[in-house]
């Protein structure tokens, strides 16, 4: 590979690792796939209804467990529903020969995250979800479990994503504090520490919702279906009282963070949960930002992020500016060659409160 430097594996490294089939696939990989720091992975023709979650261990292939846990095999290739609160293996079309010295890191592309949609990367001898260790070489597998909405996939499908890591890549905070007063990552005001904190925004007039909430009995999205569907078939518009919203045990929203983010053309990032002492709710999903979200030379970013909040067992009352996730900032090893934004005709660029590009908007 031609870049030597550690740091996350930017667009044209990936293209040449498929060339050199340290990436490979059933069919040929598509341009469209290999985003400025990540390759979105397609779902293959065979899948799996399971009685259960599950990882592999190590010294085990995820075929060793299906044995036990597969109930039955769905043929994706003219498509198939994926029924809401049931979990599905689906083996990918893509595969991995990693180099000893490159990593890798999986998660739900923004539009499958924005749709409730759980998805996980298995690997054999996996002790982890999402998680590639260096040198790895074998299959990839998706496990799927829709949470609020039953799906229509079929072999292509794209719903999760892999990251490729060489060395050391996330920033420690003494230089994210540095970039944060350089590039305004998310403001003057964020807080550093293992980190840099993002907190939502319940404030808004009478005429403005503050978010959304997944309805509970709603009908089947094709995930094909690109800005198709009618809002409220499938979503309850929420406003917050006085900048305070309940949430309720089980439910899915859509809020929106308080902050714009930036991510800078040598950076990418990832969203990860804020410590659990924090309250019952968790922000989740999507966690991948590429280099040049939200970002502009005269620092006037518009772009928020979109946060997916479960609530767990007890109602639990959120506050406008509460921080409820943290942005891990990680160097790519070298800047991309193409940028999120106009580079790509991206979806959420500029982007406040979006539903996934299936909606209308």
């Amino acid at each position: 590979m031609s870049s030597k430097h550690a740091g996350v594996l930017p667009y044209q490294t990936i293209k040449e690792m498929i060339s050199q089939n340290t990436i490979e696939a059933e069919t040929a990989i598509k341009k469209s796939q290999i985003q400025p720091s990540s390759l979105d992975l397609r779902l293959g023709s065979k899948a799996w209804r399971l009685q259960a979650s599950f990882l592999p261990g190590a010294g085990f292939t995820v075929a060793d467990q299906l044995h036990e846990l597969a109930m039955h095999e769905i043929d994706l290739s003219s498509g198939a529903i994926l029924e809401k609160n049931c979990v599905y293996l689906v083996l990918l079309q893509e595969k991995l020969l990693l180099p000893q010295n490159v990593n890798a890191i999986s998660n739900a592309k923004s539009s499958t995250g924005r749709l409730d949609l759980l998805t996980r990367l298995i690997t054999d001898l996996g002790t982890e979800f999402d998680r590639i260790p260096n040198g790895y070489s074998g299959p990839l597998y998706a496990e799927i479990c829709p949470r609020s909405f039953s799906v229509l996939v079929k072999t292509g499908t794209r719903l999760n994503q892999i990251r490729f890591r060489r060395g050391k890549v996330i920033i420690n905070d003494q230089d994210l504090m540095n970039l944060n007063k350089t590039e305004n990552l998310v403001g003057k005001n964020a807080v550093v520490d293992g980190g840099i904190s993002f907190s939502v925004d319940l404030e808004c007039d009478e005429d403005n919702v503050i978010g959304y909430k997944a309805k509970p009995n709603a009908p089947l999205i094709d995930l094909d279906k690109i800005d198709y569907y009618q809002i409220t078939e499938f979503w309850d518009g929420i406003k917050a009282k006085s900048g305070c919203l309940i949430l309720d045990p089980g439910a899915f929203y859509i809020l929106m963070s308080k902050e714009s983010v930036t991510i800078p053309p040598d950076y990418a990032a990832e969203m990860a949960p804020y410590l659990a002492m924090v309250g019952e709710f968790r922000v989740h999903y999507a966690g991948f930002f590429d280099p040049g979200f939200g970002f502009s030379k005269a620092h006037s970013s518009s772009s928020r992020g979109v946060l997916e909040v479960r609530c767990y067992e007890s109602p639990f009352a959120l506050r406008s500016g509460q921080i409820i996730g943290r942005l891990i900032y990680e160097r790519m090893a070298e800047r991309p060659d193409i940028l999120y934004g106009s580079d790509l005709n991206s979806n959420y660029q500029n982007q406040r409160l979006k539903l996934s590009k299936h909606f209308r908007q």
